[in-house]
Parts: structure tokens; sequence; C-alpha cells
């Protein structure tokens, strides 16, 4: 008969994700990581796997409950050009005020293990793809609403964005208001009439 778990693998899942969120895959050891969940190597393995497969489910898990929807922000009906502002700005606002400078575990993961990766490059790809699959439809909006400046086509102008915002989750690690600021202006003037 098996012994029941002593742990909630849920709130190991989350703990795991918030380790490998601060100190990144390579500097998270298996030490820290049983230290900070609270259970033992063989409670790890059996429930995880590997540290790979760990963070590859913690990586799955941020994506699932992470933060700022854009899918949702985006889908919302009326003028496009404001939700789109309201998008960059937010990730703006959320790399000012990220005291511990964690910036974005997809972004962290793609600079950390990419490209060698593939497991892990194919959730980040996979990320990226709904973000800008979701910019471009958005964009597509706003050419039908006449918000978008002339010349500028919905796939590049997503592909665009979709770039800056991963540009900004890097210079989260050490956020300057004002150059963030001043390159949110800059990126928003491109795509407006």
């Amino acid at each position: 008969m098996a012994r029941p778990k002593e742990f909630d693998p849920d709130a190991a899942l989350d703990a795991a994700m918030e380790l490998f969120w601060e100190h990144g895959y390579e500097g998270t050891s298996l030490a820290m990581l049983t230290g900070h969940l609270g259970i033992g190597r063989a409670s790890l393995y059996a429930t995880f796997g590997d540290k790979r497969e760990l963070y590859r489910l913690a990586l799955q898990r941020y994506l699932e409950t992470r933060g700022l929807d854009p899918l949702e922000l985006l889908s919302r009906p009326g003028p496009v050009l404001p939700a789109i502002r309201q998008l960059v700005h937010q990730y703006v606002e959320e790399s000012i005020h990220d005291a511990s400078r964690k910036g974005c575990l997809v972004v962290n993961t793609a600079t950390e293990l990419l490209p060698e990766d593939r497991t892990m490059a194919r959730l980040v790809e996979s990320s990226w793809d709904k973000l800008e699959a979701a910019l471009t439809s958005t964009f597509m909006r706003a050419r039908a609403q006449g918000e978008l400046a002339e010349g500028v086509k919905p796939q590049s102008a997503a592909r665009f964005i979709l770039t800056f915002l991963q540009g900004i989750r890097v210079m989260a690690k050490a956020p300057d208001a004002d150059r963030l600021h001043d390159a949110a202006l800059v990126a928003l003037s491109l795509i407006e009439p």
C-alpha cells in the first residue's frame, strides 16, 4: 500500500515556480528546492520527476496563472488603440513596480534556456504565438475601424508590439521609469494614425 503524500503538490509547484522565477533554472539547486518546498528528494522525484521536469511544470503553471491577461483586454469590443495603449502601459507599470526585479518567467526562460532546450522553447514560443495572434486580430480590427496608421500591416504591428513588450520584460530587471515611459510613447506613435 502506497503512503499518502504528506504535502500539497499544487502548493509545492507554486513554491517551486516562485523559486525558479527568482533564481532561474541554473541558480536554483535541488537543495534549495527541497528546503523551500519542505520535501525530500525522493518525494520531489516521485511527484515531479527531475529538476528540468519540475521547471517545465512551473513554467506551465506560470503561463496559466500569472498576472495581466492581454488576450482578455484585446478582445474587448470598441475602439482598439486604447486597449493596445493600456496593454503597453500596463507592461511598463508592472516593470516599474516589480520590487523584486524578477521580470517575467517566460522571458527569463527564453534568455536562460533557449535555443538549446527545445521543450522550453515550445512553451515560450506558444506563449508568444498566442499573444501575436491576439495582437494581429486586434490590429485587423483597428484597420477595419480606421484606427491604424496608413501603411501599417496588422501582422507587422503585432510582431512589433510583441517584441516591444518582451523587451519591456527584459528591462524590468533594472527599470528606469523615464526610459520605459519614453519608449512606450514612441512605440505607440508608430502605430497610431
